[in-house]
C-alpha cells in the first residue's frame, strides 16, 4: 500500500511545483497598468480649433536696451535689486564712462569764450584811445606840407634872381610832394582807424564763433548718449550690466530688457500649414484662449490685436545653434483681456483659436 502511495506521490508533487513555478514566472512577468501622467495636457475649450505655441511679451513689446557709445559702465541707475520696478520715459537706466566728453567740454567751453571775445574786439574797433593820435598826425602831415609849399614858393623867386640853385630848388618841390602825400596817407589811416575792423574779417569771427559752439553741442549730444534713459514708461523685466564692464556697439546681449505691462500680449506662432484656417479667425475676431505651461486647466481669455505679415523660420526655444528646423510660422499678436497674476513676460502659453465660429462667421459674411 505504501509502495502505491509513493508511486503517485512523487510525481503530483513534481506537477505541484512545475504549476507553481508556472504560475509564479506569469505572475511576475505581467505588465503593470500604466500611470496616468503627473500633469495633463492642454485641451482645446473649442470644438474646431487652431493650435500654436505663444510668448507673453510686454504691450510695447520687449525692449532690448542698448548703449550708443562703447566703454565702460560707470553706474547703474537700476542695479539688479530692482529689477521689476516702474520707470517713466526719460528715467536713467546706466551711465558709460564719460569723463573725455566732459574735459573736452571744457576746453570746447574756453575756445568758445574766446571766440566770442575776438568778435567783440573787431565789432568794437576802432577804439577811441586810438583816433587821437591819427588825428594829431594828420595835422602834423599838413603843417609839413604847408612848410614845404612855403620854402617851394620861395625858392621858386629865388632861382629867378640866381639866389639859389636849380637843384636846390628842385629839391623843395620834391619836398613838398613828398608832404603832400604823407599827409594823403596820414588822412588814409584816419579813415581806415575810423571804420572800424573789415566786415570780412567780423564773418570769420563769426564763423569761429559758431564752430566753438557747434563743437560744445557735439559733445553736449555724447555726454547725453553715454547716459541711457528708458525711451518708454514701462517696468524694468532684467538687467545685464554692471558697473565696470565694458559694453560695446551693438552689445552683445540686451543690456536691460524694459516693457510696458500694464497689458500683456502673446505672440503666437501659426504653423504656415495652418494659416488658411487661422487667418478666419483673424477675419472673423473669433474667441481665443491661452493655456500656461504647467496650469493646463486654466483658460486666459485673449482679444486679437494684429497679424505680422511676414511669415518667419520658426525658432527653436532650447537655444542650441545645432539645431535646425524647416518650419515657417506667421506671428499673431494678442491681447490678454484681464489681469492675471501668475503670467508674467517670457512665459511659453499653449494658445486654441476657435475655428468653428470663425467659419460660421466667415460664411455669414458670404
Amino acid at each position: 500500500m505504501k509502495s502505491k502511495i509513493g508511486k503517485f506521490l512523487l510525481p503530483f508533487l513534481g506537477a505541484s511545483m512545475l504549476l507553481f513555478a508556472t504560475y509564479h514566472v506569469v505572475e511576475t512577468h505581467e505588465s503593470s497598468p500604466k500611470p496616468p501622467p503627473p500633469l495633463e495636457p492642454p485641451r482645446s475649450p473649442f470644438g474646431r480649433t487652431v493650435a500654436g505655441t505663444g510668448i507673453v511679451e510686454a504691450e510695447t513689446e520687449n525692449l532690448a536696451i542698448g548703449s550708443a557709445l562703447p566703454g565702460v559702465v560707470l553706474e547703474v541707475y537700476v542695479p539688479v535689486e530692482k529689477v521689476g520696478q516702474r520707470v517713466k520715459k526719460g528715467d536713467k537706466l546706466f551711465l558709460v564712462d564719460n569723463r573725455q566728453f566732459r574735459a573736452q567740454l571744457k576746453y570746447q567751453e574756453a575756445n568758445l569764450a574766446a571766440a566770442r571775445a575776438q568778435l567783440r574786439k573787431l565789432e568794437a574797433q576802432p577804439r577811441p584811445e586810438e583816433v587821437p593820435p591819427s588825428e594829431a598826425a594828420v595835422k602834423v602831415a599838413q603843417s609839413n606840407l604847408a612848410m614845404q609849399e612855403d620854402i617851394a614858393e620861395r625858392n621858386s623867386r629865388l632861382v629867378e634872381r640866381k639866389a639859389v640853385s636849380s637843384q636846390e630848388y628842385t629839391q623843395s618841390v620834391l619836398s613838398a610832394e613828398a608832404a603832400r602825400r604823407q599827409l594823403e596817407q596820414a588822412r588814409a589811416n584816419l579813415s581806415l582807424l575810423k571804420a572800424g575792423a573789415w566786415e570780412h574779417d567780423k564773418a570769420i569771427a563769426r564763423a569761429s564763433v559758431a564752430l566753438a559752439a557747434a563743437q560744445i553741442e557735439q559733445t553736449k549730444t555724447d555726454l547725453d548718449r553715454a547716459l541711457v534713459r528708458a525711451p518708454v514708461d514701462g517696468r524694468v523685466l532684467q538687467v545685464n550690466v554692471r558697473p565696470g564692464e565694458y559694453v560695446g556697439t551693438p552689445p552683445s546681449q540686451a543690456l536691460v530688457v524694459l516693457g510696458s505691462v500694464h497689458k500683456l500680449h502673446v505672440r503666437v506662432d501659426i504653423d504656415e500649414h495652418d494659416v488658411p484656417r487661422a487667418y478666419r479667425s483673424f477675419v472673423a475676431d473669433a474667441s481665443a484662449s491661452a493655456s500656461p505651461r504647467g496650469d493646463p486647466g486654466q483658460k486666459i481669455p485673449l482679444r486679437f490685436v494684429r497679424v505680422e505679415p511676414y511669415v518667419v523660420p520658426k525658432k527653436s526655444l532650447t537655444g542650441d545653434n545645432t539645431e535646425r528646423v524647416d518650419t515657417r510660422v506667421l506671428q499673431v499678436i494678442y491681447r490678454v483681456e484681464r489681469d492675471e497674476p501668475g503670467l508674467f513676460v517670457g512665459m511659453q502659453v499653449d494658445v486654441f483659436l476657435d475655428a468653428a465660429k470663425a467659419s460660421a462667421k466667415a460664411g455669414g459674411l458670404k
